[in-house]
């Protein structure tokens, strides 16, 4: 494709007539991209008042379910989700979504659950099965990525003060197995004459510490609300753990009963509207039973909607409880997160503990604090 032409592509059907005149002339394959492109980067003219032709000498108007298949056969796998996450995003086309045919034809992944998840409380029938069925497979897929690292993490760590009689290599304690053989030395011979072996025990007993989720399910944390739910599935198949998990905006969610189940747990989630971080404190503060042994994450960008003052006093009570408190701006692959500094840095002055992290991060985190 020459330059032109591109330039032609970008700029769309209003610049054809200067540009054929410098020497653009699309081909049948390039007609077809253009035609891809103006159905939806078209939005654009309309979006600043351009008034659109009553009619018109182009190709038979697109569909949505055709302009998809278009899309996907005519541009590459990375472009092909951009422009799905335009559609999505920039232009609303809600459609993509609640549309069976359309949502069939949709790439399973985390762009288009974010989506889902915002537009749930729309989803009936058939649309509601199919994505239920789209939530699970991207779950699942972000779940393979993450859970035996984090099991690795949070299972028993070798306890180099007892000894176990069950035989793993990887546990062998050559010091204490020459100490333990000392008396049994062949001093003819000049050899340890090694009657016992020792190993080191893994320390899995129990562990009686609860951990409660507080998730922000406003619009700006949807990546978070997607891996806290993963996360409290991984950490709920642990029996060291009893995991309580509350999703807020404005209102509060028990999603408790669901924890285990991050599929299910998604599926109650709607994303967007305002957010009252101060409320979701207060009542998480109610589901602690055991403060020495409790652990608060609160997942948020920290913009609180309502009272700041009622928040860092929640907070504050909490952490003279001594409530164990972290506060995740980002809970996500990324953490790299957008939030209100200065909310932080009053919750951190309360006893909050801020940071930004990947499940793993967490993971890690929870293996000191629990140590």
């Amino acid at each position: 494709m020459n330059k032109l032409d591109r330039w032609r592509l970008v700029l769309g059907k209003y610049a054809d007539q200067r540009l054929r005149g410098a020497g653009s002339n699309l081909s049948d394959a390039n007609s077809r991209l253009d035609l891809a492109l103006e159905f939806l980067y078209g939005r654009e003219y309309r979006g600043r008042g351009l008034r659109t032709e009553s009619g018109s000498l182009d190709p038979s108007q697109l569909t949505l379910v055709s302009w998809l298949g278009e899309v996907r056969e005519l541009f590459p796998k990375n472009t092909v989700e951009v422009i799905e996450k335009h559609a999505l995003e920039r232009y609303g086309l809600v459609e993509l979504v609640t549309d069976p045919q359309t949502l069939e034809r949709l790439e399973p992944n985390q762009q288009l659950l974010r989506t889902l998840l915002t537009v749930r409380g729309h989803l009936k029938g058939e649309v509601l099965f199919m994505a239920r069925r789209i939530i699970k497979q991207v779950v699942d897929e972000i779940r393979h990525k993450l859970e035996s690292e984090v099991k690795q993490a949070l299972a028993g760590r070798l306890n180099r003060f007892r000894h176990s009689p069950m035989a793993i290599a990887q546990n062998f304690d050559a010091a204490g197995t020459i100490r333990k053989n000392l008396q049994h030395f062949d001093a003819e011979r000049k050899k340890l004459v090694i009657e016992q072996l020792r190993f080191f025990e893994r320390n899995t007993r129990r562990l009686p510490w609860d951990i409660i989720l507080c998730v922000d399910q406003s619009g700006s944390m949807a990546d978070s609300v997607i891996h806290s739910a993963v996360m409290a599935g991984i950490l709920a198949g642990l029996p060291v753990f009893r995991v309580k998990l509350v999703i807020f905006d404005t209102s509060i969610v028990d999603l408790s009963e669901y924890a285990s189940d991050p599929v299910e747990t998604l599926m109650q989630v709607q994303l967007g509207g305002g957010t009252d971080i101060g409320k979701a404190v207060r009542y998480c503060s109610q589901l602690v039973e055991n403060p020495h042994r409790t652990v608060m994450v609160l997942v948020s960008d920290f913009c609180e909607g309502a009272a700041p003052a009622e928040l860092v006093r929640a907070v504050k009570k909490l952490a003279e409880a001594r409530v164990t408190l972290l506060g995740l701006a980002a809970l996500d692959g990324q953490a790299e997160p957008a939030y209100d500094r200065q909310m932080a840095e009053k919750l951190a002055a309360c006893g909050m503990e801020i940071a930004a992290l990947t499940p793993q991060g967490l993971a890690h985190w929870l293996v000191k604090v629990i140590s």
